[in-house]
Order: structure tokens, then sequence, then C-alpha cells
């Protein structure tokens, strides 16, 4: 494997200026607490706490300031994180194997420099050679030893992204070993895909935490509650704060490993309306604002000061429809409740922020067959209805975040429409709207009955969605809405074990058919994601196939 150029990757208004105030003078992220040396260290004492960032003043100017919708942050723990925000800021502190990285195709290197597959009988042993620079911000090296303690206690936490070791990359504890201090070793059975995963642990689930550093903090939750509130990664920045719905501040690390960051300070600040988020980017309160509505696009475009960048999204904005709860326990109801959606009205709303999609694998990826069969028709949905024994004015609960939708629409719209759509078909829909967290926490427990929600692939291929959303076993989406089909799920196995594309395109075809009228979905659609940005802003880029999207250390200013 060719080895990489270092570092080519990666509250409201008002009262946001007090705050912004605030955060730029904090002082520097606590130092973590010590731990026993690494094995295999050298001989001279180890460092076993982060250094400091810079203390003292942080000016306006050596700070990046990133708004955006965070109200779905609930943990900043990679082994734990399964959310779009903690896994942006994540990105930052963390550090994977591999990774992709951006205007590059494929895996490319990250803490590992090369590494080697090998077939032993049954299974495949992948053998990784880590670069011998890597250090964590204690400036201990990245060793073999911290990579095995990672992953086997994101397999022994056991919360939401642990399917993507246990079910796609059927990774196990036994099967991980460290060599010696540079090389790791992992054993997966020959009904994994080498490549699918080489994809899977490019995701912040595979980030290598600091084991000396983590080891005296792990508690009984083994040290999620510290991960909170402190950083043990090998990434360009360390956690300054958290501060519950309000921001993450991220300090640059004075003892980096590749390049350093551009930015001293990175602050990513929590701004649900579309309103706020429009006028801290117009004040120069925030520096880049994320997901920007259609209104506050056309509101900003010819401003001097602001320029906006539309990029591509892997992201699907669905229906979740428990199929345990009656009467959505009734494939005809849920296909009824695709029949009333007016679809291309939804598409009208988001301004061109979206295009229809109403299949699980994302446009512009490998299976997706573009169908959309779904127009409304309301006489259908009726009939359907009808058959099924559903009364006119049946009341289902419908689940809403609040803030903004992928795409630049506010949820409460969103969910309004389709309120008023599933009316038309004799179907009363009661909204209730929850912040983020709380709502994935309700859909997590299976207690959700229809739920508003979004979902955008860990890793650049179908079976980043296909295993998720088909199968039951990984409990994740299938399991959230309460539906277990083996036949599909098996299709899905072996789509991703094909050995060839147009097999796996062909078996992609049979099994997104069937999702489409059997499955307890309706993909309403794939948005596109929309910034806008400060022109004095340099480096800004957004690449979907990166596990965080934005890689903030490439971030600085003219």
């Amino acid at each position: 494997m060719r080895k990489r150029n270092r570092f080519s990757r990666a509250l409201r208004i008002p009262g946001l200026l007090v705050l912004i105030a605030a955060l730029l003078v904090a002082c520097a992220a606590p130092a973590a607490a010590p731990g026993a040396q690494p094995a295999d260290a050298a001989a001279e004492p180890a460092a076993t706490e982060a250094p400091a960032a810079e203390s003292g003043e942080v000016s306006r100017e050596d700070t990046l300031i990133f708004a955006a919708d965070l109200t779905d942050l609930v943990t900043l723990d990679p082994a734990v994180a399964y959310e779009f925000s903690g896994i942006q800021g994540e990105g930052s502190i963390y550090e994977t194997l591999v990774s992709f990285l951006p205007d590059q195709e494929g895996v490319q290197p990250l803490l590992a420099e090369s590494w080697d597959v090998q077939e032993d009988g049954e299974q495949y042993v992948i053998t990784f050679k880590l670069d011998p620079d890597a250090k964590f911000a204690s400036g201990n090296p990245v060793t073999a030893e911290d990579v095995v303690f990672s992953w086997s206690r994101a397999i022994d936490i056991n919360k939401s992204p642990v399917f993507l070791f246990t079910d796609i990359a059927q990774v196990t504890k036994e099967n991980l070993a460290a060599v010696d201090a540079q090389t790791f070793e992992v054993k997966i059975p020959k009904t994994v895909s080498p490549q699918v995963f080489l994809s899977v642990i490019s995701f912040t689930l595979a980030a290598v935490v600091e084991k000396a550093v983590l080891e005296p903090n792990l508690g009984s939750d083994f040290g999620e509650t510290w991960l909170n509130d402190n950083s043990a990664g090998s990434g360009p920045y360390t956690l300054g704060a958290w501060d519950r719905s309000v921001s993450i501040t991220l300090d640059a690390n004075p003892t980096y490993w590749g390049e350093a960051p551009k930015m001293k300070r990175v602050i990513m600040q929590n701004i649900p309306e579309l309103a706020n988020l429009q006028a801290a980017i117009e004040t120069g309160d925030a520096d880049i604002v994320q997901d920007i509505g259609p209104e506050q696009k056309a509101a900003l475009e010819g401003n001097p000061d602001i320029q906006i960048i539309t990029a591509n999204n892997t992201q699907l904005v669905y229906l979740g429809m428990n199929a345990q709860k009656p009467p959505l326990d009734n494939p005809d109801v849920r296909e009824a409740i695709r029949y009333a959606i007016n679809s291309d009205e939804i598409i009208t709303l988001l301004g061109g922020n979206g295009v229809l999609v109403q299949e699980i694998i994302p446009a512009g990826f490998l299976g997706h067959t573009g169908q959309t069969p779904f127009k409304q028709d309301i006489a259908k949905a009726k009939e359907l209805l009808a058959a099924a024994g559903v009364a006119e004015g049946t009341e289902i609960g419908m689940l809403v975040p609040s803030g903004v939708a992928p795409g630049g629409i506010e949820n409460s719209i969103l969910a309004a429409k389709i309120q008023s759509d599933l009316a038309l078909a004799g179907i009363t829909l009661n909204l209730q709207q929850l912040d983020f967290a709380e709502l994935l926490k309700i859909y997590r427990a299976q207690e959700g009955q229809i739920v508003l929600v979004s979902w955008g692939p860990d890793f650049p291929d179908p079976d980043g969605n296909v295993t998720p959303f088909t199968n039951y076993e990984a409990k994740s989406i299938g399991w959230r809405n309460g539906w277990d089909n083996p036949e599909i799920a098996q299709l899905g196995k072996d789509a991703a074990l094909a050995a060839t594309p147009e097999e796996r395109t062909q078996l992609y075809a049979e099994l997104t058919e069937r999702v489409l009228h059997e499955g307890p979905y309706a993909i309403l659609f794939q948005p596109t994601r929309t910034f806008a940005i400060r022109t004095n802003v340099d480096g800004f880029n957004f690449n979907p196939s990166d596990t965080p999207g934005i890689t903030f250390a490439l971030i600085g200013k003219k």
C-alpha cells in the first residue's frame, strides 16, 4: 500500500456573541488522567497525560465556528456514537487505521501505513503495519495493543454501532492480536469481503483510543462518561469542552503527528433554527453554517461576504413504520401510507435541496435502481386500508425530531405535510416533536409507531445501508422497526459477498423490489447538503465518503 501524504484528509441568537466570547477565552482541555505505560513502549518513561492546548486567549481570527443543528448529539465516545453530530466531532479527535480521503478513490492509509490480506483456510488474515510516526496527544506512540484494546472495548460496550464489527465485519475479540508494537492482526471469516471490512473500519467505531490514558478511567461504563468530557485520541484536535445542548470546543493538538491543523480552535455550535443559522453567517458570528433551507439560500445568494456550496449527500430521509405495532403490522397498511404521500410536493418544498429516492440504496451507490413506484394515489391507499380493516379516522402516532431535516426543511413542516397527505386517505397522524436525542432513545427501544428520521451509510458500499435496513439481527434500523424477514436479509448477505459487480447489482435489484413493497419504510428523499460559508474561509471540503464529512483541520482563513 502506498503511504499517504499525512494529513490530506483528514444556543440561540441573541446571546450567541456572549457565548462565543466565553468559549474563545476558555481554559485548555482537562489533562488526561494518568495510566500505565503501554506495552512495548520504549524504555524512556512515557507521558501519560495529554498536553494542555495552548493556554490563554484564542483569538476570533484563530477560531473556526461551525454552526448546525446538533440536537442529535448524545455521546463523544467513538465506541458508542452513532449520530451525525457526534461522529463529526470525533472525526477530528480520533483516527482509524484507514480512511476515505478527499479527492482520492478507495481506502487510504491513516494510522496504518500498509496492510496485507492472506487466505488461511476458511478465513482471511489481515495484517496492518502501523505508521511508526503515529502518536497520541499524550506523546505516546500508537501501538497494536491500543488497537486491540479499542476494538475489544467497542465490542464489550455493545452499543448501537457494534453491529458493524460483529455482524458486517464479523470481528471477534478472540481474533484480534498485537503481533508486536507496530503490527496488528485480525482474522475474519470468508463470509466477509475484505474490501467491505476495510470500509467498515474507516468508521469511528474502529477509532483507536489510548489504552494507558483510558484504562484507569473505565469504571462501570467502560469509560464512556469520562470520554464525554475528556479525549484520548491521536487526531489533530483534542476535546476542550462539551457544553451539553450548546456547543463542542475542539482545541488544536500541539503534538499532532501529521500536518498541524490550520485553526487553533474549532467551536461546533448548536443552532437548530434556520433563521438563526442565516443570522449567524450574515453577522459573521459563524464561519460555516450547515443545512440551510431554500429560503435562506435565496436570501444569502448575492451577499459578497458569503459563498453557497451545495454538496452531494448519501443520506436518506424516511419514515420508519414499526411492524410490531398495529395497524402497521399489516404490510398493506404500510403500502397504503406510501401511496398516500405526495412525494412530488415534498421535492418542491425542498427547493432543489433534494432528489426523489424511494429505495434503501442511495443514488450514486452500486445497486441503486432508480425505482420510484409510489406516486400519490389516494383511491389506492383507501382501497388497501379498507382491505386491511383499518377504519376511517384511525389514529397513529408519529415522532418528529426538532430542528431541521437534511435538505434544509424544518422537520415540523415536513411532518405537517405528511400528516395532511395521510388525512386524505383517512389516517389521523398524531405528531409528537422531540429533541433528536430523545427521539433516538425511543426509536432504538422499538417504541416508536411511525418515526420521521434520516440515515446515512457508515461506509461507502451498498451493504452500509442494506444490512442495517434488512437484517433484524444487526439490531439497527430493521430491528428498530420490528421487521424481521430472513429471506430478504439473506439476499443482502449474498449480495455483499457476490463475486462480481454484475452479480451484486442483480441481487440488490431483487432485494430492492421486495423491500419497496414489504419493508416498513417510506423513503422520502435523498437530500443535498447546502452550506453557507464566509468568503475568508479557505480549504472547506465536504466528503460524504469520509466518516466525519468535514475535515476541520484542513480549514483555515485567508
